[in-house]
């Protein structure tokens, strides 16, 4: 059984909708699990549907442009919270672990890979995941300057317990996720969450090929695919 872990983007005190990351054309989130954008009455009805935990990327704080943490604290309550809050070194980890059950330390805003090896020096396995962020199949990040393939070297030292394979090209547009990365990062399959652009077709799939986890948006809140899928 592959788990189904909802996406849940926050802007403005709402669940928003866009593609491709492309942020500025982001829209209020219309999904079948809510009469509104409202994300704490969306997180209700995902609990009611089978939901075990929640993925929350706050793109305010990502964009310093303000924050939804009251929202994230009180979603924290109901379901754990994977959370993305553009976490960039050690202090920023260690603020954000009031706010939710995990953190998410991504390429895309991460200031340096010693700022990572700190932040899992200092704190559990348990409630750090890495996201390796891909943006036209190379490595997405704002300070980092190495490969993709020299980026899982450095995880392979690590050894997290889990770490997310964002493709940030795909986002929201259901086209589906790159099968050579996946089978590029085959060495840490068992710590991989998929994300970005997954569709009910590929999930067979993707669980024969041995991936417990993914990442539903866009599919999960318009009701193509379903929160239990067995396979």
């Amino acid at each position: 059984m592959i788990e189904i872990i909802p996406v849940l983007d926050l802007m403005n005190s709402i669940a928003v909708s866009g593609k491709s990351g492309n942020r500025s054309n982001y829209t209020p989130l219309s999904s079948i699990y809510s009469s509104n954008s409202d994300p704490v009455s969306i997180v209700q009805s995902l609990k009611l549907n089978g939901a075990n935990q929640i993925y929350i990327a706050d793109l305010d704080l990502i964009e310093k442009q303000g924050h939804n943490l009251d929202k994230i604290k009180i979603i924290n309550t109901m379901l754990p919270v994977m959370l993305d809050a553009g976490i960039k070194d050690l202090n920023s980890f260690k603020f954000y672990l009031d706010f939710a059950y995990k953190l998410i330390v991504a390429t895309e805003t991460l200031e340096s890979m010693e700022e990572l090896y700190k932040i899992f020096d200092t704190f559990s396995k348990e409630r750090i995941i890495v996201s390796v962020d891909i943006k036209d199949n190379q490595l997405f990040s704002q300070n980092i300057d190495l490969t993709l393939a020299e980026f899982k070297k450095e995880l392979i030292a690590i050894d997290p317990n889990e770490i997310i394979l964002l493709n940030i090209s795909s986002v929201g547009t259901n086209c589906g996720f790159n099968k050579e990365i996946i089978d590029s990062f085959s060495q840490l399959k068992d710590k991989l969450i998929l994300g970005g652009g997954i569709t009910k077709d590929e999930i067979n799939e993707l669980s024969k090929n041995g991936i417990k986890k993914v990442l539903v948006g866009s599919s999960l809140h318009s009701g193509e695919i379903g929160l239990n899928l067995n396979f």
